[in-house]
Order: C-alpha cells, then sequence, then structure tokens
C-alpha cells in the first residue's frame, strides 16, 4: 500500500474561511459545483480500481454538469503528493465544501487504508485524508491539493497503524457561514484500549479531537466501539455513528452521539447520545445489531417553524432481526430539535403493514441511508421529505442478492407511496445479477436519487455503474433516467467498483 510521508504533503489544519485572491472567478458556484458554473457536478468513487498497475489503489471520477467533460482524480494526479499503490481505497469516503471560500466546491477524500511512514517505520493502514480545490477550470491536475496524515492534521495526535484515519467524512458550512469538516478515525486507540475510535473536527482555524473519554460525550470508550465509523452533518448539527458500542452486556449493539457546531473550548456540543435501550428510540438493544452502521441527517422545518431549525436523523441497523427473520434490517427516523430533546418519528422494515416487500433473513435492509427534500426550506412533509434505503441482501425473482433501494416518506405512514426499487423493475434499468448488491453507493439532491451498484455483473456494466434517478420518476413521472457508466459519456471504460460512493 502507498506509503505517506511528512515531506510528501503540506502540513497543518485546512485554511478554512481563507478567500483566495481568485475568488471572483467562482462566482456562479453552487452546492456540488466544483467549477464554479452554477450546474451541479457529480463526483464517483471506484475505491477498487488499479491505478498504474497497483490494484485497489482507488480513484474518483468527477462528472461536470452540462456535458464539460470527466475527469479523473487519484493519488497518482499530478500535484497529489502521493504514489497510488496497491490497497489504499482511495475515494472510500468522500465529502463536499467550499473549504477556502472561492465560490468552488472542494473535493475532500478518504484513503483509509495508506500506510503511512514514521520514523523509518511502515504503520499499515494508518490513513490519509486529500482536500483538492476546484477552480474555474475543473478539479484534478492543477488543483491545489492538501493532503493529511492523522499527525499532520492534528499535531496533539500520533499516527497509528490501523487507525483508519479517513474512513468517514462529513463537511459544509455552518448556519453562521463557516466551513467545517469531520474526519472519522474508527479504528484510533484511546489509551490501551483497542480501535475506540475518534473523530477530528475543524471549523474555521479551530479544531478539535473527540473521543468518547472526551469530556460530555456520551458513552465510554471501550474496545472495538469504533466511534467515527459513520458521519452525517448539516448546518446545525452532525452526528457520529457508533455501531461497535456495547450496551450492557450486548456487544456491537451499536449508537449514534450527536453534536452541534456550537464551539465551547473549541469542543462541538454534545446533544445527546442515542441507542436502541434509550428512551424515546426504537426497538432493543441486542448483540451484533449495528445501530448506527449508516446515517444521515436531513435540515428540517417543522410545522409553525420560520426555518429549518431541527434535523431528521436516519439511523441504519441492518443487522436487526426482525422477530425471527436473522439481519433482516431496520431503519428510524429521530427528529432533533436544538435542546437535542430527540424524538422518534418513524421506522421502517419489511414487515410492517403496507410496505412493499417481505422480511427475509439477510436483507441487511439499512447498510445505506440518504435523506432529501425536493422542496429544500419548506416545511417538512411526508409529501416532500424522502428516506431511501438500501436493501443489499434483496432477492429478486430467482436472482440471489441482487440488492434493493427502498424508499419511503420520511414522514407519515411508511407503506404510503413507499417503492422497492429493484434494476429491470420499470425505474431502474437493466437487469437484476446475482451479487449485484444494488445499492451499496447510495446519495441523493433535492432532484434526484442516486443508486450505485458497483458490483453489478451484467456485461458492460461489470465495472459497476450509478443510475441517476428524479424523485419525480420515483412519484410516478416519466423523466429519464440516466445511468453513469465506465464506457459511456467520456467515463473512461476501466473500473472496479464505479459507483461505490456518490457526492
Amino acid at each position: 500500500m502507498a506509503v505517506l510521508s511528512a515531506a510528501a504533503v503540506s502540513v497543518g489544519v485546512i485554511p478554512l474561511g481563507v478567500s483566495p485572491a481568485s475568488a471572483a472567478t467562482c462566482t456562479a458556484g453552487t452546492e456540488f459545483d466544483f467549477n464554479g458554473d452554477g450546474i451541479r457536478d457529480t463526483a464517483v468513487a471506484d475505491p477498487l480500481a488499479t491505478v498504474n498497475g497497483a490494484e485497489r489503489a482507488g480513484l474518483v471520477r468527477v462528472v461536470l454538469g452540462g456535458a464539460k467533460g470527466v475527469t479523473e482524480i487519484s493519488q497518482a494526479t499530478p500535484g497529489m503528493g502521493a504514489v497510488a499503490e496497491a490497497g489504499d481505497h482511495f475515494g472510500f469516503s468522500m465529502a463536499t465544501y467550499d473549504a477556502d471560500a472561492d465560490g468552488c466546491t472542494d473535493l475532500v477524500v478518504g484513503a483509509p487504508y495508506e500506510d503511512v511512514s514514521k520514523d523509518g517505520v511502515v504503520l499499515d493502514d494508518a490513513g490519509a485524508v486529500y482536500v483538492i480545490h476546484g477552480t474555474v477550470n475543473g478539479i484534478g491536475a492543477g488543483s491545489t491539493v492538501r493532503g493529511y496524515s492523522q499527525e499532520q492534521f492534528d499535531a496533539s495526535t500520533v499516527n497509528e497503524a490501523y487507525d483508519w484515519f479517513g474512513y468517514a467524512l462529513a463537511a459544509g458550512k455552518t448556519s453562521s457561514g463557516k466551513p467545517f469538516l469531520a474526519i472519522g478515525v474508527p479504528g484510533e486507540n484511546v489509551g490501551d484500549v483497542t480501535d475506540a475510535g475518534g473523530i477530528h473536527y475543524a471549523q474555521g482555524t479551530a479544531k478539535t479531537t473527540v473521543t468518547q473519554n472526551s469530556s460530555g460525550v456520551p458513552g465510554v470508550a471501550e474496545s472495538h466501539d469504533r466511534f467515527g465509523y459513520a458521519l452525517a452533518a448539516t448546518p446545525r448539527y452532525f452526528a457520529v455513528g457508533v455501531p461497535g458500542e456495547a450496551i450492557g452486556d450486548n456487544t456491537f449493539a451499536g449508537g449514534v452521539g450527536v453534536f452541534n457546531h456550537t464551539l465551547a473550548d473549541g469542543v462541538p456540543t454534545v446533544l445527546a447520545g442515542l441507542d436502541q435501550d434509550a428512551a424515546g428510540v426504537g426497538g432493543v438493544a441486542e448483540h451484533g445489531d449495528g445501530f448506527g452502521t449508516a446515517i444521515a441527517l436531513l435540515p428540517y422545518r417543522p410545522s409553525g417553524a420560520s426555518a429549518e431549525s431541527d434535523a431528521l436523523l436516519a439511523v441504519g441497523t441492518p443487522n436487526e432481526d426482525v422477530g425471527a427473520i436473522a439481519d433482516a434490517g431496520t431503519v428510524q427516523i429521530l427528529q432533533i430539535p436544538s435542546s437535542g430533546t430527540y424524538t422518534k418519528v418513524n421506522e421502517f422494515m419489511h414487515s410492517t403493514a403496507d410496505v412493499e416487500g417481505v422480511a427475509k433473513a439477510g436483507d441487511f435492509l439499512g447498510q445505506r441511508v440518504a435523506l432529501a427534500n425536493t422542496s429544500p426550506g419548506a416545511v417538512g412533509s411526508a409529501a416532500n421529505l424522502k428516506l431511501a434505503v438500501s436493501v443489499p441482501g434483496h432477492d429478486a425473482t430467482g436472482v440471489t442478492e441482487a440488492g434493493a433501494v427502498h424508499v419511503f416518506p420520511a414522514l407519515g405512514a411508511p407503506g404510503t407511496g413507499d417503492k422497492l426499487l429493484t434494476r429491470g423493475s420499470g425505474i431502474l434499468p437493466g437487469s437484476a445479477g446475482v451479487r449485484d448488491f444494488t445499492g451499496m453507493g447510495l446519495s441523493a439532491s433535492s432532484t434526484h436519487l442516486y443508486v450505485g451498484v458497483p458490483y453489478s455483473k451484467s456485461t458492460g456494466e461489470a465495472k459497476g455503474g450509478v443510475h441517476v434517478v428524479p424523485w419525480s420518476t420515483v412519484g410516478g413521472g416519466t423523466a429519464a433516467v440516466k445511468t453513469l457508466k465506465p464506457g459511456a459519456d467520456g467515463i473512461p471504460d476501466d473500473g472496479q467498483a464505479f459507483g461505490s460512493v456518490i457526492q
């Protein structure tokens, strides 16, 4: 695996909020807009791709909106200050934000299996994170790049083998306008506690490290908690998945920590700690549930409110047993207000009355989750708030583990207007294949649902693909579904798992 050395990368925290002289070149920018032209762009990761002969080195392909081309970013890209080597998994995680406030979106890419060299010793899978800055000409070669090991990001920490720095990422702009970045380090040892996990958090020029031994953080650092395994954020809040959390004697039951972006002595404010034995949370904590394996956050404007003061938090528990059905999986949604006094507002499983489909062993519903508001800023309702859930173990007719994505109304009755999307179902193109695990890449915007099929075995799609589905089509409309895949529309015809992560 590639070895990251101190000489190869920039040292220090990302210069958040610093506006360069070239800022005027990106005045038309919007979210997910790497070249600042006002048209949404899409980044698709293939962390298993071979780069310069190095297997599983990983890469990201950026599809610029308006048919302005496709660019490739990997550790072999000029200016990266790194080397693409086997097993790095560059692109395992991604996030976007405007780190330097120039109007062009910047891309953050995690390579959690990067080896890091320290004092002549190679630390396996210590991990690395790269911030690739957007420009008026696009993103990739020619971009300013900041690369960090854990110690380079925060000098108060140390690089260690198997930390997996960059395993999860979340980024954005707070409600007060400051860029922020959170980095998950689920393999971090806390003292003598193995794989307790932690996160690094930067806002403006402030940065901090948070573990479950930090003041006020729910829980206690325990072996294999993996705090920081999953991250999600809105301008007001962020959440941390802790799927290995032990609840009582139930190991790997899972939990979620919820914070807001208000800093007290440089540390984000803790709002709540959630687990399935906590009052108001659905289910019961059991061994191996994995509550918090996947999480998503969405700004939420309650009825009567003048702004999106709250958030909806979706929590996937893919190893939850439904009755006697092992690993069928569940998802629940909780409302997070500024007080942190959360309320469960919905729960989803295939045994719920009127919900399409039947709960089956090994469905793993909730392995990925995504939330969207089709009318941003409007009062939240069943009509405009959408929840998409991957069901990677779903068996199509005669096809084992073809996978599916189940779309629900985030509010209201789960079975009202829900839709199970499988390939060849009339919405998702292509044909269901054995062990395609449809939905293992999943994201959403206000206008589209992005369904990754990175492990497709179909002829012409064996390198993976992404279905870009208009929400209107999910609701019964006729707008076309576009498929991004290697070998089409300017995307190079190579790769291994295109569509694993989508931004």
